[in-house]
C-alpha cells in the first residue's frame, strides 16, 4: 500500500468514528459528474488528494472541528458549500477590494468566526491556510496551516493540529503569498 493510500484509509477510519459539530452522520461520496461540475464553477481543479477525498470518503463532514464543507450542495449542518464559499469570497472580494480573495484559495472547512480552512488549488503540494479575518487588516488575515494537504491531514488524524487542546497557544506562520493572486475576475 502507498503512503497516499495508507493516509486514505486513515482518513477514512477516523471520518467514520468521528462526527463534527452539526453532522449528524457522514454523508455519502460525490460521484464524477458532481467532481465536474464543480470544477467548472470553480474554474480551477481540485488537487488530486482533495478530489479524492470527496469522491472516495464523503462529501464533507469529516475533519477538524466543523469538519471539511461539502463540495457543491450545502450540509445539513446549514454550512455554505466549498464552491459556493469561494464564489461568494471572489465576489466579495471585486466589491471590496481592501480584502481581495485570493485566486484558487478554496475554503474546505470552516472553524467559526469567518475563519476558514482554505486549500491553495494552484500549489503543488495543496497547501493549506487558515483565513482569519477577525484582527481587521487584510495584510494579516492568512496563516500557514500545513504545507500540504496531506500534512493537513495527518495531523488531523494523529491528534496534532494546532487547534488541539494540548497545542493551546501555538502560532502559525503568516502567509504573503497572496500578492497579485486577488486580482478579481469578470462575473460570470
Amino acid at each position: 500500500m502507498t503512503e497516499h493510500e495508507q493516509l486514505l484509509t486513515q482518513v477514512a477510519d477516523k471520518a467514520r468514528n468521528t462526527r463534527p459539530w452539526g453532522w449528524p452522520s457522514l454523508p455519502e461520496p460525490i460521484d464524477a459528474a458532481t467532481l465536474a461540475r464543480a470544477e467548472a464553477k470553480l474554474g480551477f481543479a481540485l488537487p488530486p488528494l482533495l478530489a479524492e477525498l470527496y469522491l472516495r470518503i464523503a462529501d464533507g463532514g469529516f475533519g477538524p472541528e466543523y469538519g471539511l464543507l461539502p463540495l457543491l450542495d450545502s450540509a445539513p449542518s446549514g454550512e455554505p458549500a466549498a464552491v459556493t464559499q469561494y464564489l461568494a469570497n471572489r465576489e466579495s472580494g471585486r466589491e471590496d477590494p481592501d480584502w481581495p480573495w485570493p485566486e484558487g484559495m478554496l475554503p474546505i472547512s470552516h472553524w467559526g468566526c469567518g475563519m476558514y480552512a482554505c486549500v491553495d488549488c494552484r500549489s503543488p503540494r495543496a497547501t493549506v491556510l487558515l483565513f482569519e479575518p477577525n484582527p481587521g487588516d487584510p495584510d494579516h488575515a492568512w496563516f500557514l496551516d500545513a504545507p500540504g494537504l496531506a500534512d493537513w491531514l495527518r495531523s488531523w488524524v494523529q491528534g496534532t493540529g494546532w487547534y488541539e487542546e494540548e497545542n493551546e497557544g501555538a502560532e502559525l506562520a503568516p502567509w504573503t503569498g497572496s500578492a497579485g493572486r486577488g486580482t478579481p475576475v469578470p462575473a460570470p
